[in-house]
């Protein structure tokens, strides 16, 4: 079992900046992929970004120039440094885990329970 939680969300204004952060109690992240997903009220699930055991990137194409995922170096912590935001960017956003994926058309086993990002025009 890998327990996630996130945090980081808030809110902020467009054009702002915000850095998730997800963390795995007792751990190693780099055994799994981690994803990053986001939902807004009466949208469907979205996948942001994922990072997998080798350390390789994948980022939607909404956010991608704008939005980093990262390791910690104790690869214990999972973050999501979103930049330029928009208020289309504004959902719950979740941190998810999988021993065995990382296609985000995939259900990742592992989540967490999600952090809210609110962006004003």
């Amino acid at each position: 079992q890998v327990h996630l939680v996130e945090s980081g969300g808030g809110s902020v204004q467009a054009g702002g900046s915000l850095r998730l952060s997800c963390v795995a109690s007792s751990y190693d992240t780099s055994r799994y992929c981690i994803f990053w997903f986001r939902q807004a009220p009466g949208s469907e699930r979205e996948g942001v970004a994922t990072i997998d055991m080798l350390g390789s990137r994948t980022y939607s194409d909404s956010v991608k120039g704008r939005f980093t995922i990262s390791r910690d170096s104790d690869r214990f912590i999972v973050y999501l440094a979103m930049n330029d935001l928009k208020p289309e960017d504004t959902a719950t956003y979740y941190c998810a885990a999988d021993l065995w994926t990382c296609d985000m058309a995939n259900d990742p086993k592992f989540w967490g329970q999600g952090t809210q990002v609110t962006v004003s025009p």
